[in-house]
């Protein structure tokens, strides 16, 4: 089976899980932006949980399938069709052999995610089929014409399941490993300042836009690992969430790491909306 593909939209890559395990040899983790839409979206075709799916930036995808499947479409909300006729969002749908399947621009939201029985089965490159858009280690971005392979579905569709909160609340912060490079509290600083969403963010990254955090000390670091979710402070003091597809930190300081949990948020956040932090509870990152 396979997936012939129509139309593109801003953008639309193949994602599973991401590429654990190498990130000592500067490979991120790449993977799906929005984890719980995407893990939602396999599990309501029957798939498991490393089944890659497609991650679709603002809509305008379409594509024809030479065989009947069941489909999925979640995450930022969006209009499904199939040759035409609107189709249910966040459940599975019978998508007929020799038929068009779409997916239109969410109203709210960046990223949807299309999964299909069986997964979309490119060649897995490091044990992921995901995109890596820093490096552009996997599969390359999806282009009309793209024959996509399906593999063999895994089990019949879920009656029922339950989407994460659709709920945006503030992003957890916990103290980073270099938070000493702020001058003052770094996380009461980054909870008590207005951001909003830099257009310049990415998979690699959260840019926000708001007032500088000041640093007590602006010489250079030696180039570390971060976990997801760090948030680095360049020297310009605006701080950057770092993502699936971030590097290592350049030599800038790591002052908080977002919650992991909240992490899917940034995922669906659009250039000018706000963004507010809040400290972690537990004072840790959590997952």
């Amino acid at each position: 089976m396979s997936l012939t593909v129509l139309a593109v939209g801003a953008s639309v890559l193949v994602q599973d899980r991401g590429r654990a395990g190498w990130a000592h040899l500067g490979v991120p983790r790449a993977g799906a932006l929005d984890a719980p839409a995407a893990g939602l979206a396999n599990r309501l075709v029957g798939n498991g949980e490393d089944a890659a799916c497609l991650e679709v930036l603002l809509g305008g995808l379409a594509m024809h399938t030479d065989r009947g499947r069941w489909c999925a479409v979640t995450g930022a909300v969006a209009g499904v069709r199939v040759d035409g006729r609107p189709q249910e969002f966040a459940a599975a749908v019978w998508w007929p052999a020799g038929t068009t399947l779409e997916v239109g621009t969410p109203g709210a939201g960046l990223r949807s995610y299309v999964a299909v029985a069986g997964g979309v089965a490119v060649d897995p490159v490091l044990g992921s089929r995901s995109t890596d858009t820093l490096a552009w280690v996997g599969p390359p971005p999806v282009t009309v014409g793209d024959v996509l392979p399906v593999g063999v579905a895994a089990g019949p569709p879920a009656a029922l399941d339950t989407p994460r909160t659709p709920s945006a609340g503030p992003l957890r912060l916990a103290p980073g490993p270099r938070a000493d490079r702020v001058d003052g509290d770094a996380v009461a600083l980054l909870c008590g300042t207005s951001y909003t969403v830099s257009p310049d963010s990415d998979r690699i990254g959260l840019r926000l836009d708001g007032a500088p955090l000041p640093l007590a000390r602006t010489d250079e670091l030696p180039s570390e690992g971060m976990v997801l979710g760090a948030v680095q402070v360049p020297p310009d003091g605006r701080p950057v969430v770092f993502l699936a597809d971030h590097p290592t930190t350049g030599g800038y300081p790591v002052v908080a790491v977002v919650d992991e949990a909240d992490l899917w948020q940034c995922a669906q956040l659009r250039p000018g909306e706000p963004v507010r932090f809040t400290r972690s509870s537990t004072g840790r990152p959590t997952g």
